[in-house]
């Protein structure tokens, strides 16, 4: 599409704050973003060497780069989320759809009419939502229908026509769902009453409808109209049961719009909780595909303009975790303590609910991203430089340096490759030395792999602090394999991972995913370990009870074990079954040990 090079277009490139886009050459818009800088943003994609492959594919398709500047980076946010709108760019990353929403309308017409709609139609009419669930409006409209009796019907209920007696009422005024306006047995103050305190509700006002319908209450029953005043009582209950369902937080906060996120490798989550009268009155959350390197506060300022255009809010305030910058006169508030703070920690959590139930959804539908994306968290978490497809652990297992043994459990793609887990009798040490006892196991396993030429792993994690770690450095300095995998120590209880050449230890969150295949790694090896220590141990301690014999040597311990299965047996045996196995002489001084008496 141009004939000018890529370093010509960025020379040119204004320092003002603006939005650019990328054209392939096709002439197609690839991406759009905003910059504080022009210049220095758009060089960093063609400058930097990037880690993510995605970027790197986004780079290579580059042909063209346009700019608009503009005053400020709120215009510039503004401008770049019409764009991404308008031309929904491959590379980008807010969702794109074109779902709509149901709202609640109040048309603009005398007796108004209070109706679900997925229209806007700029007649006047008061629109409400939109709401995220065509099951929300239904329960609202059904509250709303068993409070107040409002008519369905399409007539011109002009005041001349009512008087002329034009209309006639229908079975929903013999039924009790309509008060019959269209034969004048309705006044219009006592209708607009009605449609004002359903606007009230809509806004998640509760109180004055609940106030009125008590003072109703209580004046019917003063006059002994008991069945009257039980059904307003009926409808206080209603309302309160709803109102007990939306989660109250604290009367005071009042149109608050409240924004969390959650990321990982690839994606972000996005929480949305409204308020009104201290009500949280909607919940949504949208996941973000990250297409490049976005930050946090960029995926939050994109999605806090995305979802309050979508979901037309007014409110002037919104809580949020960190700072941002928000078009328009809002108040961005930080909550430190209180009920603000446990609001954004309610959207917070949906946020993590929404996203754990979106990974079981795609563990089961797309298994492969599953693995992908631990595997993606992994290489994040431990800064590596590949994804740890292939992982094997260390642990050495001795009691009091007594038939020193170690365990190799290998995993795929995070989950243990049984298979291939191995044992290790240590040969080369003698009484318990943790370090040289690392040294020689991590040697003798590589040394194997790379005689057999089999895949190395892309991460060996040791079980052991410092120490450990620079045992089984040395075995893969000798093996000339030192860089090429990736190796760590884990010591205390998990809580600190060693690098090597770095006495700093690295601590992850208690509850990352990463930690979570770390702890299973460990626990598998040690269990392995243990296991094998145990067998090998109790086999010693059989083997010694003949041996301890003068003349029986492990052969002939060995060759009695065969026959008789246990040492239990060889006791109780006759002479002449033990001299069968091992000889007259022989088993005269076997016979004779267990029969002393």
């Amino acid at each position: 599409m141009s004939n000018t090079p890529i370093e010509i277009q960025l020379q040119t490139l204004p320092d003002n704050p603006g939005v650019y886009q990328f054209y392939n050459k096709d002439g197609k818009i690839i991406y759009v973003g905003k910059a504080k800088n022009l210049k220095k943003r758009v060089s960093s994609y063609f400058h930097k060497n990037h880690d993510s492959g995605k970027t790197r594919v986004l780079v290579k398709k580059i042909d063209t780069i346009k700019h608009v500047v503009v005053a400020t980076e709120t215009d510039a946010l503004l401008l770049e989320n019409n764009l991404i709108k308008k031309y929904k760019p491959r590379y980008n990353v807010l969702l794109k759809d074109d779902k709509t929403y149901p709202w609640i309308c109040i048309k603009n017409e005398r007796f108004p009419r209070v109706f679900p709609t997925r229209n806007l139609i700029k007649d006047g009419s008061e629109y409400f939502g939109p709401y995220t669930s065509m099951k929300t409006v239904r329960t609202l409209l059904d509250l709303i229908k068993g409070l107040y009796p409002l008519r369905t019907c399409s007539y011109d209920l002009a005041k001349e026509k009512i008087d002329a007696g034009k209309y006639k009422v229908c079975l929903e005024y013999h039924l009790g769902n309509c008060k019959g306006p269209c034969e004048g047995y309705q006044s219009y103050q006592d209708y607009d009453n009605q449609i004002k305190a359903i606007r009230e509700i809509l806004k998640g006002n509760f109180k004055d409808s609940l106030s009125e319908f008590k003072i109703q209450m209580k004046e019917l029953a003063e006059d002994m109209l008991f069945e009257e005043a039980q059904k307003v009582k009926e409808k206080i209950d209603v309302l309160e049961n709803y109102q007990a369902k939306s989660t109250i937080v604290n009367p005071k906060i009042s149109n608050v719009d409240v924004f969390s996120i959650v990321t990982d490798d690839s994606f972000g989550y996005v929480n949305f909780l409204q308020l009104s009268y201290g009500s949280i009155i909607r919940a949504h959350t949208i996941e973000i595909k990250k297409k490049l390197e976005e930050t946090d506060k960029e995926l939050l300022e994109l999605a806090v303009t995305e979802l309050r255009t979508r979901f037309n809010s007014q409110s002037e305030e919104i809580y949020v975790p960190f700072s941002i910058k928000v078009p328009g006169k809002i108040k961005v508030t930080i909550p430190k303590l209180g009920d603000k703070k446990r609001i954004l920690e309610l959207s917070e959590r949906n946020a993590k609910y929404y996203r754990q139930e979106r990974f079981k959804q795609i563990k089961i539908i797309d298994p492969d991203r599953h693995v992908k994306r631990i595997m993606g968290q992994m290489k994040q978490d431990l800064r590596l430089s590949e994804e740890p497809r292939h992982i094997e652990c260390f642990d050495n297992s001795n009691i009091q340096g007594t038939n020193p043994v170690a365990a190799c459990v290998v995993f795929k793609d995070g989950k243990p490759s049984k298979k291939e887990y191995r044992h290790f009798n240590i040969k080369t040490v003698t009484g318990p030395d943790d370090f040289a006892s690392m040294e020689e196991v991590v040697f003798r396993r590589y040394k194997r792999l790379l005689e057999e030429e089999e895949p190395l792993p892309q991460l060996i994690v040791i079980d052991g602090g410092k120490g450990q770690l620079s045992s089984a450095l040395k075995s893969l300095d000798v093996l000339g394999l030192r860089g090429k995998i990736a190796i760590i120590g884990i010591a205390k209880r998990l809580e600190e991972i060693y690098y090597p050449g770095d006495s700093i230890p690295m601590y992850l969150d208690k509850k990352s995913e990463t930690l979570k295949i770390i702890q299973h790694l460990r626990n598998e090896a040690h269990r392995f370990g243990i296991t094998f220590h145990r067998n090998k141990r109790s086999k010693a301690a059989i083997n010694s009870e003949l041996e301890n014999i003068e003349g029986v040597g492990e052969k002939t311990a060995s060759d009695l074990l065969k026959q008789f299965k246990s040492v239990k047996r060889v006791k109780e045996a006759p002479l002449e079954q033990i001299a069968a196995v091992v000889g007259n002489a022989k088993a005269k001084k076997i016979y004779q040990t267990f029969h002393k008496n």
